[in-house]
């Protein structure tokens, strides 16, 4: 069906969030698109859905990126089609953004300005547009990793508390014993000792030191928010965590989630993502606290989540959100999703025996019993074998996680 359309979808990265956008772009246009990536990895690696897979070993260098990018757009440009690019994760999505003139000669793509960019990632920064907008967060203090002789010692805060990296994309290169996705403190000791650790690791740059927020992983909430290049809000799309990942290195990657509507709070999300001016996919982490009733945001990623898979089921696909937009230029009013769905890559058994809410589980296994879920890793039209093999797997894999990791 490629050779029917007018454009060509390039996706960066071949992870889950590259299959889940490639097979939002197979469902709602047959197409097979291309992916680009640093290496192999099981989610892609042997799916029939991408039409090919490109891989360059210095993709994550900053200056190798725009001439691999200039190569992959003049191999698959040659047939005058319109280059759809879509970033998967945060260190594609700030290297189009810092190469986004150069990039605009051969592909159309949406994201927000170097300048908002580093608004939402620079958490100082960021935090500090929530106060003035009135965006309830946790309390928050910072710390620089380049220098450790001064510990930590904030008596105001209370325990426990949650740190984590500031700066994602030089964490992720970081290889070292104890190394966690995000690291939970007890006391002042501990939190002195994962400093050091980090220190120690090579991270010298800024760490985020919150207060956490008490509860299970249903308290965890997901939102998505589409902004036209014009930066028009066109679509906003709730969630309720069902259960993250519960393994050091992947907490905080929801696995299964129930979509919402809130009305309130989505109005609330698409005003602010209008007020700094933001275009493209922006992905909300939340947390509801009990003790004073407020949604608070920890993050806003800067691209669709690995769980957005659950606004396309909702009937609002997001690769045609983006072709819309970025090729065909169509204005649309705002829409607030709503409608019941269950996104879910755990078997249903991990959600039956670790989902702690009642409520929600029961609610989980109605929507199971109506049809009302779907897992996109086993994705009805990827006829790959070995894939379905190795995803199965995992699945078994996923409940022996849960077993031996509490959070």
């Amino acid at each position: 069906m490629m050779s029917k359309l007018n454009f060509i979808p390039i996706i960066v990265g071949t992870d889950i969030n590259a299959y889940n956008m490639s097979i939002s772009f197979h469902e709602e246009y047959g197409v097979n698109p291309i992916l680009v990536g640093r290496g192999e990895l099981p989610f892609t690696k042997f799916s029939t859905i991408p039409g090919k897979i490109e891989y360059f070993p210095k993709l994550g260098e900053p200056e190798e990126f725009p001439k691999i990018m200039e190569k992959v757009a003049k191999k698959y440009g040659k047939s005058g089609k319109k280059l759809m690019l879509v970033g998967t994760n945060d260190m594609y999505v700030r290297y189009i953004v810092e190469n986004a003139e150069f990039l605009k000669k051969y592909f159309v793509f949406n994201y927000p300005s170097i300048e908002v960019m580093d608004t939402l990632q620079y958490k100082a920064n960021f935090y500090q547009l929530c106060e003035e907008y009135g965006i309830d967060y946790p309390t928050t203090r910072f710390y620089n990793c380049a220098s450790i002789e001064k510990p930590f010692d904030d008596k105001k805060i209370l325990y426990p508390l949650i740190l984590k990296p500031s700066n994602v994309i030089l964490y992720l290169d970081l290889k070292f014993e104890g190394k966690e996705k995000v690291y939970k403190a007890e006391n002042e000791e501990e939190v002195n000792r994962i400093l050091h650790l980090l220190h120690n690791a090579g991270y010298h740059d800024e760490i985020i030191i919150q207060e956490f927020i008490p509860g299970d992983d249903t308290l965890m909430w997901d939102g998505v928010v589409y902004a036209d290049q014009n930066k028009n809000v066109q679509l906003v799309a709730l969630g309720q965590v069902v259960l993250q990942e519960h393994t050091p290195t992947a907490i905080g990657n929801y696995t299964s989630i129930i979509s919402r509507f809130d009305k309130d709070l989505m109005r609330k999300m698409q005003d602010f993502i209008e007020y700094i001016g933001y275009t493209g996919f922006a992905n909300f982490d939340l947390k509801y606290d009990t003790r004073d009733g407020k949604f608070k945001v920890f993050e806003i990623n800067i691209r669709q989540g690995r769980s957005s898979y659950y606004v396309t089921r909702l009937g609002h696909n997001l690769a045609r959100y983006l072709v819309d937009d970025c090729v065909d230029n169509k204005k649309k009013d705002v829409v607030y999703a709503n409608g019941e769905f269950l996104f879910s890559v755990v078997p249903k058994k991990v959600l039956r025996d670790f989902v702690e809410n009642n409520e929600i589980n029961a609610e989980c296994r109605r929507l199971i019993k109506e049809g009302k879920w779907a897992n996109p890793l086993f994705y009805p039209k990827d006829k790959s074998l070995k894939r379905k093999l190795y995803m199965a797997a995992r699945q078994y894999n996923y409940y022996q996680k849960y077993k031996n990791n509490q959070w």
